[in-house]
């Protein structure tokens, strides 16, 4: 099954590295070269704190002469590190729950191999650049498994929306779930053009890395639209970000769940967006921006 990269394959492994002891100039230096965004500080071959360029501006700020100080004075620490197996999927968790800006990277004995970063990370993953929401936890949020606005649904079809009645915002989250089943794919093929013999031929899927045929993944994407059109009001997308995480079996059920993360003005939303397959992994993850129109009068 396709996995998401290890961040051995995305860290960079040229290292910029200091001893405790050292003055914080050496390291302030270091920093000062385009594209170094760390220094990490390393003592008898172990990961013992690291430098950021958030770490220079707070030495700026306090008005602290770097010559004064040994790196020791001003490092962070300990030290968020990641494992050479880890994936960057966690790793962009990480750095997102913990606000830091980058991880060493240590194979099992402890030892430096190298250094993954945010700005790194964000080129494929465009979840690393969105911060976490802030809800506002009011107390009129209602929890829904119908609406008025479409216009069917289907008994294999699973929907909840746990947010404010009338309106969106902050903190509102909407769930939809359904299978994708050898129909669904056939005619996505036929409706797109995406006759790939990856999802339709099984002799030929089964030379492929999958071994078997699987779900096209903008289909598996469209459920994240499903979602979103069962939010209040109508919903008109803007913009739709995407990493594609792994595949999808034909027949399994997905679950594309939508969380609103920031109100942009008056009518334009900002949203994560997942997808989870029947054994509840991560297949899909980025986020959408929407326009909410009030829903038209019909006769």
């Amino acid at each position: 099954m396709l996995r998401p990269p290890r961040v051995t394959e995305l860290m960079d492994e040229t290292v910029e590295t200091v001893p405790p002891d050292a003055d914080a100039t050496t390291a302030v230096d270091k920093l000062d070269v385009p594209g170094i965004e760390s220094v990490v500080v390393v003592e008898d071959d172990s990961v013992v704190g690291i430098l950021t360029e958030s770490d220079a501006v707070r030495m700026l700020v306090r008005d602290c002469d770097p010559a004064a100080l040994s790196v020791a004075d001003v490092m962070s620490s300990p030290v968020h590190t990641a494992s050479t197996d880890e994936s960057i999927v966690a790793a962009a968790r990480r750095l997102r729950s913990y606000g830091i800006e980058a991880l060493p990277v240590v194979d099992d004995d402890d030892t430096l191999v190298g250094i993954v970063t945010t700005t790194r990370l964000s080129n494929h993953l465009p979840h690393v650049r969105r911060p976490e929401p802030d809800a506002d936890g009011g107390d009129d949020l209602v929890r829904e498994t119908e609406r008025a606005d479409t216009a069917y649904e289907k008994a294999d079809w699973e929907f909840e929306y746990v947010g404010h009645e009338s309106h969106i915002d902050v903190g509102d989250v909407v769930r939809f779930s359904k299978p994708l089943d050898e129909d669904e794919v056939g005619a996505f093929a036929d409706a797109s053009g995406d006759t790939n013999r990856l999802h339709l031929d099984d002799e030929y899927a089964r030379g492929t890395r999958f071994g078997r045929r699987i779900v096209h993944g903008t289909l598996v994407a469209g459920v994240v639209s499903a979602a979103l059109a069962r939010l209040p009001g109508l919903v008109v997308y803007l913009s739709q970000e995407v990493s594609y995480l792994g595949p999808v079996d034909i027949g399994d059920r997905v679950t594309a769940e939508c969380e609103v993360v920031e109100k942009l003005d008056e009518d334009r939303y900002r949203l994560t967006t997942t997808v989870s397959d029947a054994d509840d992994e991560t297949v899909i993850d980025g986020e959408a921006v929407v326009l909410a129109d009030p829903i038209p009068e019909t006769a």
